[in-house]
């Protein structure tokens, strides 16, 4: 003879809330199942409807993105070099002080 188990009711707002902990943090949903004392399936079956019916949206860069990555790049690029520069430099300047 089985095990009756009755059925946990969540609310609209509870499975709502769930579920952003999961999006919004980024924590892993058997984390977050844990945490709340809910099935990972369940929350899992909560968090894959959310995504189906809020797709991210598009994430492709245009032309002009490319451009500005390739500008910030050579930026962070240059930025490193003076960077190193300036640490030698402090280096020095603190072995002559002593």
């Amino acid at each position: 003879m089985a095990a009756s188990t009755s059925r946990r009711k969540f609310s609209s707002q509870f499975k709502a809330e769930a579920v952003q902990l999961v999006i919004q943090s980024q924590r892993p949903i058997i984390t977050v199942a844990e945490e709340l004392a809910i099935n990972p399936g369940t929350l899992g079956n909560w968090v894959k409807k959310y995504r189906q019916d809020n797709p991210e949206p598009d994430k492709t860069m245009t032309p002009a993105d490319h451009g500005r990555l390739a500008e910030l790049e050579e930026q962070n690029r240059q930025l490193k070099m003076e960077n190193e520069f300036l640490k030698k430099a402090a280096a020095f300047f603190a072995r002559e002080q002593d």
